[in-house]
């Protein structure tokens, strides 16, 4: 395993919800990932993990790789793929998410 798909599976082994995103939770750097964190703050995760894929252009390839899923962001909670933006939408209307969030420990 490379040193970067070790750190990705690192990160979200051993924190309850990990976003892989461009920007960061303060300055999102596109609509997708800034949809995400909102979604993510209206079901009230406390605890997240942020990993700006902008910092790192093999970091940015390698999640891509590890979850054989070709956009960002990339939600993981409790170690397990999650989806995209999309996904993460359908997820959060028909209450799945909130669920899932609320089962990892990282709502207040």
């Amino acid at each position: 395993m490379s040193d970067v798909q070790t750190f990705i599976k690192e990160t979200i082994t051993s924190n309850p919800v990990v976003l892989f995103m461009k920007g960061t939770v303060q300055f999102p750097q596109c609509g997708f990932s800034s949809r995400a964190v909102q979604i993510l703050r209206q079901n009230g995760v406390t605890k997240l993990v942020t990993v700006n894929v902008l910092d790192d252009e093999e970091v940015r390839s390698g999640i891509k790789t590890f979850s054989q899923w070709p956009t960002i962001p990339q939600l993981y909670i409790k170690g397990e793929f999650i989806g995209g933006s999309d996904i993460i939408g359908e997820m959060e209307e028909n209450g799945e998410l909130k669920k899932l969030l609320q089962e990892s420990g990282a709502v207040a």
